[in-house]
């Protein structure tokens, strides 16, 4: 599979689709209390039946947290995220709607001898089949053969 290769055995343009995950309210309160983002578009009932929605909405940068979550990144393989870019949010994500990760390889490109930058270009697709969120992803990618663990990280 893709998400175990090293680096170099990466062929650009390859395409993915992850597994679903449903926005429910209690993710949406636990994103505004861990960041702060109360917003009544997201946390009020009342003034967002008057916004422009209609009714609350997910926030944009949970909703890219997810999608990039659903991507099935192997631990080994992918050290680190490093960068988003041209992050556009498309549509709202309402609380019960399901997204999933479309997505493909964006570009490979060396940084040192042990890993490579590795962008993903992801869509964030509602039930409907109605794009969220788009985005690109870079991330670190180990190169080469796995470091074997020793006897005693084995153990």
């Amino acid at each position: 599979m893709t998400w175990s290769l090293p680096f170099e055995d990466l062929e650009d343009g390859v395409a993915f689709r992850t597994r679903g995950r449903t926005i429910t309210e209690a993710d949406v309160v636990g994103f505004a209390a861990l960041t702060g983002d109360f917003h009544p578009q997201h946390t009020d009932a009342e003034w967002a039946a008057d916004s422009a929605f209609g009714e609350r909405i997910a926030h944009g940068m949970l909703v890219l947290s997810y999608a990039v979550g659903l991507i099935p990144f192997d631990p080994d393989r992918v050290m680190a995220l490093r960068r988003l870019k041209d992050v556009v949010f498309r549509r709202p994500v309402n609380l019960g709607d399901t997204i999933h990760v479309e997505g493909r390889l964006d570009g490979l490109r060396a940084a040192t001898d042990e890993a490579g930058i590795v962008t993903i270009a992801v869509d964030v697709i509602r039930q409907d089949g109605q794009r969220a969120c788009a985005a690109k992803v870079d991330v670190l990618w180990r190169a080469g053969a796995l470091p074997t663990p020793t006897a005693e990280e084995a153990s």
